[in-house]
């Protein structure tokens, strides 16, 4: 495929506008096309070219269409994602892939019938502290780790009424918008845990949903501790990483979802690139001697994950983001309201063991 691939947008709300758009409409081997919008038609004051449609039913008959993207609410992913397959697109499917471990492994199996990549954003596996993460483990700068600590805190103590993440929906609350970001860098970091405990809570007044989970990740000599909450107003590191030789702590936040935010363009040499002053601290040993200084962070780039998907549909190359990486996060998230309901530790049972990269 030498032409660029034709995409359609599904939903044109602040993961559209964000984290998709920006990066298909800058990446010449893309070509947006349409986009889906309800009632309004806000991604054609944007990109004029573009040809605004009122269903996904109406997109998938546009026979021109090779790849859609799917951005609407999480009840919405397996039905669009399944007619969007069986009508011979590719599919990419925002976080969470599905609502349930049963439709995301429907999903596999129908994307592979179809022969159609389905790939899922997990867009956290491009952000700056991640990717520097990934590197001083590969180097072993820490030893053998036993302990991996994430967090992602907010502080919003006001409800949301607008929000549907806040009501009580299917796929709704805390642990599946942000758990997926967290689960998914431990999988690629450390494979499949043994067991899992879970606290999931609504601390907020006013929460329908959950708004706060601490998830621990038995591995046998590594723990995981995944940590998220809504009040938060003085967060602490995101990282906390500690093994036998040394210890990595990373604090601050990628600076690429506050730049589109702003409606920076993702393009220049500095794109991505984080303040020394929240480099993260390591401090380990070296040819003998005790080291404890800034270690450089790399810059992020999310649009990494549509340079490697487009090498996917037109090359051939392998899925990195695959539909059984989202069927594992599923799995755990399922897991893990399980044990918090029945309060007590549960073998992680039912996952996938595929590879991560």
């Amino acid at each position: 495929m030498n032409s660029p691939i034709n995409v359609g947008l599904v939903g044109f709300g602040i993961s559209a506008k964000v984290f998709h758009a920006p990066f298909i409409t800058t990446n010449n081997n893309y070509r947006l096309v349409s986009v889906v919008e309800r009632h309004k038609a806000e991604s054609r004051e944007k990109f004029p070219s573009v040809q605004v449609v009122r269903s996904i039913e109406e997109l998938l008959n546009n026979d021109s269409i090779d790849l859609v993207v799917i951005t609407t609410p999480n009840e919405t992913h397996f039905p669009y994602a399944k007619a969007a397959l069986e009508a011979g697109k590719h599919v990419v499917l925002e976080k969470p892939v599905t609502n349930t471990s049963a439709e995301a492994k429907q999903l596999l199996e129908i994307a592979q019938q179809s022969g159609k990549v389905l790939s899922v954003y997990q867009n956290r596996r491009y952000v700056s502290d991640f990717i520097t993460i990934r590197e001083v483990l590969d180097k072993n700068l820490l030893g053998a780790v036993h302990t991996f600590e994430g967090h992602y805190d907010r502080y919003r103590a006001e409800a949301r009424p607008q929000a549907w993440r806040e009501h009580e929906l299917p796929g709704s609350g805390i642990l599946f918008d942000l758990g997926p970001h967290l689960i998914d860098q431990v999988l690629y970091l450390f494979g499949m845990p043994n067991t899992i405990a879970a606290d999931i809570r609504l601390q907020r007044p006013h929460a329908k949903v959950d708004d706060y989970f601490d998830l621990r990740l038995d591995y046998g000599f590594l723990k995981v501790i995944l940590q998220a909450g809504m009040l938060v107003r003085e967060p602490g590191p995101r990282y906390l990483i500690h093994g036998t030789k040394g210890s990595f702590v990373k604090s601050g936040e990628d600076p690429q979802e506050a730049l589109l935010r702003a409606g920076a363009p993702p393009v220049g040499d500095d794109w991505g690139k984080e303040n020394e002053a929240i480099y993260g601290i390591l401090h380990t040993e070296a040819d003998g001697k005790q080291i404890r200084e800034r270690y450089p962070s790399h810059k992020g780039d999310y649009a990494l994950y549509y340079k490697n998907l487009y090498e996917t549909i037109a090359g051939n190359k392998p899925v990195r983001e695959r539909i059984e990486h989202g069927y594992n996060t599923i799995r755990l998230i399922e897991l893990a309201f399980e044990s918090h309901q029945q309060q007590r530790t549960l073998p992680c049972t039912g996952l996938m063991p595929v590879a991560y990269r």
